[in-house]
C-alpha cells in the first residue's frame, strides 16, 4: 500500500487533505486568482498539518498535480497508560503499540476503554475517546 496518491490542485476542497513538504496536512481556507493574460490561475491552499498542528501554504497553479495523503481511521483499545503515553490494541489485526496522548484527552481516556486513531504515512495520532 503506498502511503500517497495523486490529484489535481483545484479538485481541493476546504477539510480535504494534502501533502505539504511531505507533511500530511487538512485544508483549512483555500484563495484562488483570476487566470493572467499570459497564465493560469494560481490558487493559494492554506493547511494545518495533522500531526503537529502546524500551519502550511502551497502556492500552485491550479493545473497543478499535488500528492495527497492516504489517511485510514481505526479503532483500537487502551491496554494501558503510563505518563503521557498510552499502549493500544488495534481490533482489527490485534497489533499493540505506543501513541502520545493529547493534552485534551488525558482526563477521559482509562485502560479498557475504545478510541478512534488516525494513521498516515507511518505516524498515528489519537482522534477521541468513544462511548
Amino acid at each position: 500500500m503506498t502511503d500517497k496518491t495523486f490529484g489535481v490542485m483545484k479538485d481541493l476542497k476546504v477539510g480535504k487533505y494534502v501533502l505539504i513538504e511531505d507533511i500530511p496536512c487538512k485544508v483549512v481556507e483555500i484563495e484562488s486568482s483570476a487566470p493572467g493574460k499570459h497564465g493560469a490561475a494560481k490558487m493559494r491552499v492554506t493547511a494545518m498539518g495533522i500531526f503537529d498542528g502546524q500551519k502550511k501554504t502551497l502556492l500552485k497553479p491550479s493545473d497543478a498535480d499535488i500528492q495527497i495523503p492516504v489517511i485510514e481511521r481505526k479503532i483500537g483499545q487502551v491496554i494501558s497508560i503510563s505518563g503521557d503515553s498510552a499502549q493500544v490494541m488495534d481490533l482489527a489485526d490485534y497489533g499493540t503499540f505506543d501513541i502520545a496522548i493529547p493534552q485534551e484527552m488525558r482526563n477521559d481516556i482509562a485502560s479498557g476503554k475504545e478510541v478512534e486513531y488516525m494513521e498516515s504515512m507511518g505516524k498515528k495520532i489519537l482522534m477521541r475517546v468513544r462511548g
